[in-house]
């Protein structure tokens, strides 16, 4: 699902978004959206549909990472989250019941559970009391979401977390299943663990969770990962890496990763990629993309962007495809070899 934090993919047209990458659900975060330019701005625009001119779904987090990671600005306690802006310095306070409200002022249509969660390491003792709190504010949630949602066709995931540590996870998802939620998520993952305790994090969860309804891994991962989360079991996956490393300039390709900067593609007339349809690979020359980069031109990110989102969506459809034919375990085995099947 590509990220538009701020009711934008960062670099790409809603019109883009659809008729050339075809992206079926994008990501927005309340947290940014409730502090500018608010939900119930938003909503008295029609919801954030409108708002962004996107026809399709949109999923919307919680905002419990963003405000997390904002450490000193915070103080948590069993009720919610009090946090500062980090625009203007102003108090706020985050509830289970709150976040729900926020979103479904958004008119998203999928909805995030307040989570707590945590930086890594983490004490087992620490994990075990944020572990109690998640689960406390996801039932506390959930309800409230039971007595509000009144026909609005939306969908609201708790999310499990329990660190690194397998016993915590088990135990949370333990907790979390007996809410009946239409979907779950899995969070606390790349907050700075090695990439394969991400993977064994999502290995141990996803199974436990119910069968047939969405798993949802959240913030993972690189190109060549995504098939390895399949394979444990999850169906959704977001991730900053495709825009953030176009505007840095390093583009993921079939043929590895391309840095733009480098000098030897000054007088390269070959295609980002030549195995991809994407308008910028159909259209411009490596040459060409490196003098943008060089020159500070917002259309580099702009085409970057374009075709990074569009590696990533291909791939996941690779994947599906494989899926279908019965060669997942084929294109897995790719994958882990670092060369993905392009058929």
């Amino acid at each position: 699902m590509p990220v538009g934090t701020q009711a934008t993919v960062k670099g790409i047209t809603p019109r883009d978004l659809l008729n050339d990458l075809d992206a079926r659900i994008i990501l927005a975060n309340t947290y940014h959206l409730f502090l500018r330019p608010g939900h119930e701005r938003i909503e008295r625009f029609g919801g954030l549909h409108k708002f962004m001119a996107w026809p399709r779904a949109i999923l919307t987090d919680s905002g419990g990472f963003q405000v997390f990671s904002l450490d000193t600005l915070r103080k948590v306690t069993d009720d919610g989250v009090l946090f500062h802006s980090h625009l203007n310095g102003d108090a706020h306070f985050f509830s289970p019941e709150s976040t729900v409200d926020v979103q479904l002022a958004l008119g998203s249509d999928i909805l995030m559970m307040l989570d707590e969660c945590l930086a890594y390491p983490a004490a087992h003792e620490r994990a075990v009391e944020s572990m109690h709190r998640t689960i406390r504010w996801a039932r506390a949630g959930y309800q409230h979401y039971r007595e509000r949602e009144k026909g609005a066709h939306c969908a609201l995931f708790p999310i499990v977390q329990g660190s690194m540590y397998p016993d915590l996870r088990i135990a949370c998802t333990e907790a979390l299943i007996e809410l009946d939620a239409p979907g779950y998520a899995i969070g606390g993952l790349s907050v700075g663990e090695p990439r394969d305790l991400s993977q064994e994090m999502a290995a141990i969860t996803a199974p436990l969770l119910p069968p047939g309804r969405p798993r949802y891994a959240m913030g993972v991962g690189m190109p060549e990962e995504l098939a390895q989360y399949v394979a444990h079991g999850i169906d959704m996956m977001d991730c900053v890496l495709p825009t953030r490393n176009a505007r840095n300039g390093y583009l993921f390709t079939s043929q590895g990763k391309l840095v733009i900067k480098q000098a030897r593609y000054i007088d390269d007339q070959e295609p980002p990629d030549p195995a991809c349809g994407c308008y910028t690979c159909q259209t411009f020359s490596r040459a060409y993309l490196r003098h943008l980069f060089m020159a500070g031109e917002i259309l580099f990110s702009m085409l970057a962007s374009l075709h990074n989102v569009r590696y990533y969506l291909d791939t996941m459809r690779r994947i599906r495809h494989a899926i279908l034919f019965g060669k997942f375990p084929e294109y897995l085995r790719s994958s882990k070899a670092g060369v993905l099947l392009t058929s």
